[in-house]
């Protein structure tokens, strides 16, 4: 399918923050990307991808800003970047990545790695290990720019975040890593105590088990394996039926478990029931989790605390459990 394009005036800025700006296009919403597009000024006369928008997809309720006619042409490519992001494409940029900086760690010594399948599964992990150093990689899957996420920015506001990594198709992480691999072995150099991997905001849901979020979650977990790292996995489940709880395991967390090849642990919240399938588990003392998440951007599907509270908990527990493996 081609890209659908339209050309428009910037009519109206609505925020401003670090790799991301939200403005309007001639009343329509959308979306920019300094650091692809060059500034946003009110006036500009810009060409936008309003696709995703028009068809009502999963990805939309907005457009996306694809080039400032009025300042973003001409933009010089970072010095020393000799790598592409999204190469070959009509958005194809250079980036520096980590791996052309210096020599990695061969190894990440036991440290643990928490693999999610949602983005929305990031704030309650970061609310368990508040405290300790923990560094974000975002993995493509969902949506690729970090800066897109209003969760990152808040936990980079509360200091439970220390540093972003973009992996792979991903931009705008304070660094850039071709690879998850190589992502996860950059923090083992940085003195970081926890990493949490994860998909970035916006993912599309698809019928197959083999959907992106487990797949990446998986993925994840498999290089930290190798690494020598400790994968701790954020099991997605939701509320359910009292008499039926573990009917709300999702199929992604089973297919994450099945791709595996190394030994990854399984985290899974005292106190409810878990499906007779996941018997290598690791129950984790929940308590307080509901405190510790407060005032954090906590939504699942539209779903909050209230509808859906297991979803979040589950994803503290596997915080929780990977802050006891840093110690």
């Amino acid at each position: 399918m081609p890209v659908s394009l339209r050309r428009g005036t910037v009519t109206e800025i609505a925020e401003r923050h670090e790799g991301l700006v939200r403005c309007e296009v001639e009343g329509a919403p959308c979306v920019a990307y300094p650091e692809l597009t060059g500034p946003v000024a009110l006036g500009d006369d810009v060409i936008v991808n309003v696709q995703a928008r028009e068809l009502g997809l999963g990805s939309g309720g907005f457009d996306v800003l694809h080039v400032n006619l009025t300042r973003g042409l001409g933009l010089p490519p970072p010095s020393g970047a000799h790598v592409m992001k999204l190469p070959y494409t009509p958005v194809q940029h250079a980036a520096r990545h980590v791996e052309e900086e210096a020599a990695l760690p061969d190894a990440l010594g036991g440290m643990p790695v928490v693999c999610c399948s949602l983005h929305s599964q990031l704030a309650p992990v970061c609310a368990a290990v508040d405290g300790l150093r923990v560094t974000y990689v975002q993995l493509p899957g969902g949506a690729l720019p970090v800066g897109l996420s209003d969760t990152v920015r808040a936990l980079r506001g509360r200091g439970l975040l220390a540093e972003t990594v973009s992996a792979g198709a991903c931009f705008g992480g304070e660094v850039d890593a071709v690879t998850t691999a190589s992502a996860l072995a950059w923090t083992a150099g940085r003195d970081c105590d926890v990493v949490v991997c994860a998909i970035g905001p916006g993912i599309v849901g698809t019928a197959s088990r083999l959907g992106h979020g487990g797949v990446a979650a998986a993925e994840a977990a498999n290089a930290a394996s190798a690494l020598g790292g400790s994968p701790v996995l954020a099991v997605r489940v939701s509320s359910g039926d009292e008499r039926e709880r573990h009917r709300g395991v999702s199929h992604h967390t089973r297919a994450v478990v099945d791709l595996c090849l190394g030994e990854i642990t399984v985290a899974w919240p005292r106190g409810i029931e878990a499906p007779a399938w996941l018997e290598a588990r690791t129950e984790v003392d929940t308590g307080g989790w509901r405190e510790a998440c407060a005032g954090l951007p906590l939504e699942h599907m539209g779903r909050g605390v209230e509808d859906d509270p297991w979803f979040f908990e589950s994803a503290f527990a596997a915080g929780r459990l990977a802050r006891e493996l840093a110690r």
